[in-house]
């Protein structure tokens, strides 16, 4: 009998008890063995709930129960998350979840902890909801160098940019409307300032390039600053607005930031609307790979974590391997990047010729200001030319 616990029984700790029961049999097949979710561990009590003869509130009911298995952590936030994860993998128990917070900042010392263990720790659900993204960058795609990595992150930014584009409205507008709707917190600061695409972004690089990227040293802007105005220039272009999680990796460099970004019907992830995620990652023989599907949501994540699940149980005994090492990756000025930037002032078109050269101007019927495309320079000269002209916008635009 191969024994579950879950630690939380909110969206997704549900979310992970209903997979394995519906899919149940299946599961059985693929691991070879029986299952059971045999202890949730909640502070709460659910009265009339199947499950509530294995809810508990003492977490020493799960860490010193030898027939337990695997823990899948879906409490959120690093606090006891992170503890109770490491004291699960010291006593030799298996750890999945995902929480994308815990892996950002303990991922290397707890999969380093479940080595020396002899058990795994598993993160397929902390990037991308529902969508397989960590293992294919670990197994599928290691014959390759990863070149670039470009993603839609976050479901609860795309949502409101998408609903921004289509319909016209401010940002404030559409972010109560989502909040009204469950598809953004209460305090949404970790969506739309961009810091849970940071983390994101972050750990899909320490995978694909080896080395930890500490999130907290992106470049980081949100969609907080992103208007109806700036939809209306898109429209004309034949463009749109999203923010994206970014990263590239030359010979001897890596860059990686979180920012909005124009984008062309051209590109890969123009189509990823709503509560979407679409990720991008080019390898340099390969060429482009993307990955789309849920990115939140109860039963897609949980998916996701059940697949850790069988993974785990498939390799009992075994390593599991994973190239993110715990060495700290030094991240290079993206400012050093050369690319076109879209930009509104209201200044004239001799200062806007001045600092930037010739442009591509862009009329969306805006009185008072001026909009347009830069030729190619780099994003730190295109800078400094907005701020001395005081721009009102300035996005980049993705190739």
């Amino acid at each position: 009998m191969f024994s579950v616990a879950v630690l939380g029984y909110g969206t997704v700790g549900r979310g992970i008890v209903e997979v394995i029961m519906t899919n149940r049999k299946q599961i059985e097949e693929r691991i070879g063995d029986e299952i059971c979710v045999s202890h949730i561990l909640d502070l709460r009590t659910f009265p009339g709930d199947p499950f509530e003869h294995i809810v508990t509130d003492h977490y020493e009911d799960i860490l010193n129960d030898p027939a337990v298995n695997v823990v899948c952590e879906a409490m959120g936030g690093t606090n006891p998350a992170y503890d109770y994860s490491k004291r699960a993998i010291l006593a030799g128990k298996s750890v999945c979840t995902s929480n994308k917070a815990v892996v950002a900042e303990y991922g290397p010392e707890l999969m380093r902890l479940a080595n020396e263990n002899g058990c795994h720790y598993l993160f397929e659900a902390s990037v991308g909801g529902g969508i397989p993204i960590i293992r294919p960058l670990n197994e599928s795609l290691t014959p390759e160098k990863v070149e670039s990595i470009t993603g839609i992150l976050n479901g609860t930014t795309n949502y409101i940019l998408t609903k921004m584009e289509r319909e016209g409205s401010a940002f404030d507008e559409v972010l109560k409307e989502a909040q009204e709707k469950g598809y953004a917190e209460r305090n949404p600061e970790a969506d739309v300032e961009g810091y849970d695409a940071a983390r994101k972004i972050a750990i899909l690089s320490s995978i694909a390039y080896g080395k930890t990227v500490d999130y907290r040293e992106l470049p980081t802007e949100g969609i907080t600053g992103i208007s109806s105005e700036d939809f209306a220039y898109a429209k004309k272009l034949g463009a749109t607005v999203k923010l994206f999680g970014f990263s590239r990796k030359t010979e001897d460099k890596v860059y990686a930031m979180v920012a909005p970004f124009l984008i062309f019907p051209g590109h890969p992830l123009y189509a990823v609307n709503d509560v979407f995620n679409g990720i991008l990652v080019h390898g340099n023989t390969l060429g482009d790979v993307m990955f789309y599907g849920s990115g939140a949501g109860m039963l897609p994540t949980a998916s996701a974590v059940v697949s850790d699940i069988v993974e785990i149980a498939r390799n009992q005994g075994r390593r599991i391997p994973c190239d993110w090492k715990d060495e700290k990756q030094t991240l290079s000025d993206p400012g050093e990047l050369t690319g076109r930037f879209f930009v509104r002032v209201t200044s004239c078109r001799e200062c806007v010729a001045e600092k930037f050269g010739a442009v591509e101007y862009v009329d969306a019927g805006i009185a008072g200001e001026l909009g347009f495309l830069t030729g190619d320079m780099t994003e730190r000269d295109a800078k400094a030319a907005a701020d001395a002209i005081g721009a009102v916008s300035f996005i980049r635009v993705s190739r």
